[in-house]
């Protein structure tokens, strides 16, 4: 499509002599520029399959670990107390479908400790529905009920509406995304990981790793959407390489404390300065995100907030670039104040098929499980009936009092759409 490009891949592990040299010759680049300080937003979030290797309530209750090892309950219990510990920390939840799980067992205190965090800003939801879905195999009107089941769960708990579409993992992006279910439902942004390896690599040589996301050629600029890459343009959704403080990662920790062995604030500084403003020369401010998680992350929360704390204690010092915690709306807001001197790239189209190399087409699920799609397709009908009878037999009382059999079903169809489905 845009002829040979070598493969981008995710950065992985500390960075090495090698590529410490380019990133400091690319930050001394910037840094010579004229160019104002760039300001890094920490996003703290975990990507949490709603079904993948295993089931939803075995993820959650963190069962079968000889398959996997993921234990979302724990991930939610230590994050709060994570942010209980420092009310300048930040998180970031995505999937409705374990929050629910995780907040029908919580105590009243606890409901009320969590409500304060979400009326102050530590805790926020973004994408909100049930489940991250797939956008190329389900139908729409089962995307937009999925998501509506997670936003009225939000809205009807803490009155939060999300602001942002976070679509990290699904494999290939389409027009209805960015349209209907991001511009159309009122979110100011939206960000994903994966999209074509060679796209990727022009985008990223080009400064067009953000941009304008104009998906409806009906709608025009009344339905597009400020879209962009995450995982530091690296393909993915993970922090960038040697900042994976996960309990399962193996890079090298923050170690501030002068009277122990092995201090290394100045290097660890460095790295984070060279990795910043490498990325800020992708993109076309000096506002960039690092995304500080990945899959099933944050089971130990304070040991990836207790580096954090540290690094944005130490780059502040230093003074060359900003470090803030924030969160997908704010990084919008950071971006919206700059969008008046910028001109972005603009979108048309979708990001379909998705290959994440030369011939890696991940187009095989378009056609495949076809019965269990169709059993897909024909629980959809079923459930439209049903809740079309409902209103017209129950009028505004149907959504006050949901049926718990529907409610059942909802829940079903909204693991449905998955993009691990």
């Amino acid at each position: 499509r845009f002829g040979p490009s070598p493969r981008i891949s995710p950065v992985v592990g500390a960075p090495t002599s090698m590529s410490r040299l380019w990133l400091g010759a690319v930050a001394l680049a910037w840094l010579g520029s004229g160019h104002g300080k760039v300001t890094v937003h920490l996003v703290p979030h975990t990507h949490d399959d709603v079904g993948w290797l295993k089931t939803v309530d075995q993820y959650y209750a963190g069962l079968n670990k000889t398959i996997q090892k993921a234990y979302v309950k724990t991930i939610l219990d230590t994050v709060i107390q994570a942010l209980l510990a420092n009310p300048e920390r930040k998180f970031t939840y995505v999937e409705q479908a374990f929050f629910f799980r995780w907040w029908r067992e919580q105590s009243h205190d606890m409901r009320r400790t969590v409500e304060g965090l979400v009326r102050s800003g530590q805790l926020s939801f973004t994408n909100g529905g049930w489940c991250m879905h797939d956008e190329a195999a389900p139908f729409y009107l089962d995307m937009v009920d999925q998501t509506t089941l997670g936003h009225r769960f939000l809205n009807e708990t803490f009155g939060f509406a999300p602001k942002t579409g976070w679509q990290l993992d699904p494999f290939g992006h389409s027009s209805t995304q960015a349209a209907l279910l991001s511009a159309e439902v009122g979110l100011v942004g939206l960000f994903f990981g994966r999209i074509d390896y060679q796209d990727l690599a022009l985008r990223v040589r080009g400064k067009s790793a953000e941009f304008v996301w104009r998906a409806s050629p009906s709608l025009g600029d009344g339905a597009q959407v400020f879209s962009g890459l995450t995982g530091s343009y690296a393909g993915n959704y993970g922090p960038p390489g040697g900042f994976n403080w996960d309990a399962t990662g193996n890079d090298p920790p923050m170690q501030d404390d002068e009277y122990l062995g092995d201090y290394n604030v100045a290097s660890r500084v460095e790295d984070f300065v060279n990795a910043a403003l490498a990325q800020a020369n992708h993109t076309r401010d000096e506002t960039v995100m690092f995304t500080m998680g990945s899959d099933f992350q944050y089971e130990n929360a304070q040991e990836y907030f207790s580096n954090m704390d540290k690094i944005i204690k130490h780059v502040n010092a230093d003074g060359r670039v900003a470090a803030v915690y924030s969160t997908p709306e704010l990084y919008v807001e950071a971006k919206a104040k700059a969008a008046s001197s910028i001109a972005w790239p603009l979108k048309t189209d979708d990001f379909f098929p998705y290959a994440d190399g030369p011939h890696q087409f991940w187009t095989g699920y378009f056609t495949s499980r076809p019965a269990l799609k169709r059993y897909v397709r024909e629980t959809s009908a079923f459930f439209q009936v049903m809740k079309q009878l409902r209103f017209f037999g129950l009028g505004r009382a149907a959504v006050a009092a949901p049926d718990p059999g529907l409610m059942q079903l909802f829940d079903a169809m909204g693991v449905a759409q998955h993009h691990d489905a």
